[in-house]
């Protein structure tokens, strides 16, 4: 399995910013006038899957399954059509009003600017919707919750970050493969500086270094949910991470940075799967990804102090249903449908990811016994932060990876500064409606 590219998983600046040009005035869901006689309506539906091969697979035996029992509700399947991200063209259908009615692909990231656009449903509409979100998913639902109050997305599938290493450099490096020392960060620094210091790996790790707002949630987010005890970035509407732990985790990595353990250039492939580094910050998808190619080990992301349950970040991708839907009532059914124990135990086995479901490991214990490897991330999956559903959701990241590659990655400013003026910026955004 290749690794989900980037690209395909998250949206430009440029894409969000276009999708809200003009529209300020819009409303946060589907009109009032005809949502009740809209979301009762039933007949068929368009959906649309993510292009992962896995998914695809996945979605098209779901949709055989549904539309062989419900042949007067039929669904109209296809995977999201091409364009710079998916995002970008989810938006654009919104602004079009041509929307499909489910979207098996909804960056949590994506939703606030969806909303802001009138082009989601509240699954509150439905009478048994809250319960069915809370029954499935437990707390962690909470995470996606609007500001308002209100449910736009049903949590899917997680893909949990975890510190994927290279037990064939550790062991090059005389370090214990099967026991790394890496529970703390101050452990996980001074392994990085073995794995460099005998040449065993070029870098101990290689996070990359691009602007883009997204690269946060591949370095910093994951260490510093560990090290908050599962803080978002933004909690109650407030900046969090211009705090001790925040801070912490900076300067872990400036230290990465300023003693050459990590690399300040972006890398054109894959550093882990290369050999270029010994160690990655990934998702399952890497099991299959790594597979023949890397003699790999993983662990949990570090805290400062040893911990038995610290948190990541969940790497998630949502269910929307989209207000241009006319036979509402059949789309609840189908995203009920596609989201039950049955259909998500197939998720799993398809493609890897963890779908979003208390007590995971227990509830597919015969898939864990059988697949190993995949194990921990069904137990991490229960610990996880998700990107906060505030307010120009996408300007606050930027905002903060701006700051962070300044003063963290090229110390062209202190991070204290930098992330007291940073806090403050993301405090007026995430205050705006």
């Amino acid at each position: 399995m290749k690794r989900f590219s980037i690209a395909t998983r998250v949206l430009s600046m440029a894409a969000l910013t276009i999708m809200g040009a003009g529209l300020a005035g819009c409303g946060g869901g589907a009109d009032g006038g005809s949502a009740e006689s809209a979301t009762t309506a039933k007949g068929p539906i368009k959906i649309w899957y993510s292009n992962n091969e896995f998914e695809v697979k996945w979605g098209k035996a779901m949709v055989a399954s549904w539309n062989s029992a419900h042949p007067d509700q039929k669904i109209d399947a296809q995977e999201i059509p091409a364009g710079k991200s998916s995002e970008e063209v989810i938006g654009a259908a919104i602004t079009a009003g041509n929307a499909p009615c489910l979207v098996f692909n909804t960056a949590p990231v994506a939703v606030p600017q969806f909303q802001k656009q009138g082009g989601l449903v509240p699954l509150d509409s439905f009478p048994d919707g809250a319960q069915y979100i809370k029954d499935r998913t437990g707390d962690l639902a909470d995470q996606y919750k609007s500001a308002d109050g209100k449910m736009y997305q049903l949590p899917w599938k997680s893909n949990p970050v975890v510190l994927f290493y290279n037990k064939d450099l550790f062991k090059k490096a005389g370090l214990d493969a099967e026991n790394p020392k890496l529970n703390t960060q101050a452990e996980f620094l001074d392994t990085a500086r073995t794995l460099v210091k005998s040449g065993a790996a070029a870098h101990a790790v290689w996070p990359s270094p691009a602007s883009d707002f997204f690269q946060s949630w591949f370095d910093f987010y994951p260490f510093y949910a560990a090290n908050s005890g599962g803080a978002p970035l933004v909690k109650d509407g407030k900046a969090t991470f211009d705090s001790d732990q925040g801070k912490q985790v900076a300067t872990m990595f400036q230290t990465l940075y300023k003693e050459n353990l990590a690399s300040k250039e972006v890398y054109q492939g894959d550093s882990f799967a290369e050999g270029k580094a010994a160690m990655s910050l990934a998702g399952p998808w890497a099991i299959a990804a790594y597979k023949n190619k890397v003699n790999w080990g993983a662990v949990p992301v570090p805290a400062a102090q040893a911990q038995t349950e610290g948190s990541t970040f969940s790497d998630a991708k949502n269910v929307a249903m989209y207000s241009a839907c006319e036979n509402q009532g059949t789309a609840w059914e189908v995203m009920k449908f596609a989201t039950s124990k049955e259909q998500d135990g197939k998720l799993l086995a398809d493609s890897g990811q963890m779908p979003m479901r208390k007590d995971l490991p227990a509830a597919y214990a015969d898939y864990f016994a059988k697949n190993p490897l995949y194990k921990q991330f069904a137990e991490q999956a229960g610990h996880t932060v998700e990107v906060p559903n505030v307010s120009n959701s996408v300007e606050v990241w930027q905002t903060f990876r701006t700051a962070y590659a300044k003063s963290v990655i090229f110390g062209n400013e202190s991070v204290d500064a930098a992330f007291k003026a940073s806090a403050e910026k993301i405090n007026q955004l995430a205050a705006q409606k």
